[in-house]
């Protein structure tokens, strides 16, 4: 009876570039149940638009209204709290693009004036930007945040280190931690229940992480479905602080 399913994509409707078999078929439900979909994932190497390429080349309509990422929520906190000022992205040349086109004054060079480190997740990343990011961390006036806490992003071939791992290497030489933005936060959440003007008893979170997507959902109050087709393992549920209302193999297990 839900009329709003956010949807995790990396490692529930995809896994890298291979789209699951049962993915077309989901969607088509939902559309025929008179539902609507936004679709919610933490990684912000690639800009909304890319996500709209990716998922239109596997087949799958969408716009940029359909997508929300963390680099919504930060850039709504920068504008708040830092309306002007300099900003050092550390992340992809894609999220350094987005951010700009949304206003902000962005650098990608270490200099005097610099108000906020903002960290996402970085495909792109060098020793260069760790040291820089070590620089700032150590002046005491500079904000630091972050798109994610997602400790692995997960690929074909296993998974990588996200911008959660990145991040403890940081507090590990500076002692800092960033606050993050993406899932398990509710902002995200609060933020696609006002685009698609939905209550939350009427919306419901589908992902593969507990202490993301699953976590995400507890916190904004809204239901949630654990699918087991990406990170976590039908056992790591007894583990978890984070119990979801639903499992399932996969999407294609779902009825609506």
């Amino acid at each position: 009876m839900k009329k709003l399913f956010l949807l995790d994509m990396d490692g529930t409707l995809y896994l890298g570039n291979r789209l699951f078999a049962e993915t077309h078929h989901f969607l088509q439900q939902i559309r025929e149940s008179g539902g609507q979909y936004l679709f919610f994932t933490n990684n912000t190497s690639k800009s909304i638009a890319k996500y709209v390429e990716k998922l239109n080349n596997m087949g799958i309509s969408a716009t940029a209204q359909d997508i929300i990422t963390p680099t919504l929520v930060v850039v709504e906190y920068l504008n708040e709290n830092h309306p002007g000022k300099k900003i050092y992205a550390l992340g992809t040349a894609a999220f350094c693009e987005e951010l700009s086109a949304a206003g902000l004054y962005v650098t990608t060079t270490l200099e005097d004036d610099i108000a906020c480190l903002v960290m996402g997740f970085d495909t792109e990343l060098t020793f260069a930007k760790l040291e820089d990011a070590c620089i700032l961390l150590g002046r005491e006036n500079v904000d630091y945040i972050a798109t994610n806490p997602d400790l692995v992003c997960p690929t074909e071939y296993g998974s990588v280190p996200d911008c959660g791992s990145v991040s403890i290497m940081l507090k590990n030489a500076t002692g800092r931690e960033p606050r993050f933005f993406g899932k398990p936060q509710p902002e995200m959440v609060y933020l696609a229940l006002q685009r698609a003007g939905v209550a939350t008893s009427d919306a419901i979170i589908i992902g593969d992480r507990l202490y993301t997507d699953i976590a995400c959902g507890i916190n904004a109050g809204i239901s949630t479905a654990l699918v087991l087709s990406g990170e976590t393992k039908l056992a790591d549920i007894e583990k978890s602080p984070h119990k979801p209302d639903y499992v399932f193999e996969n999407i294609g297990k779902i009825r609506l």
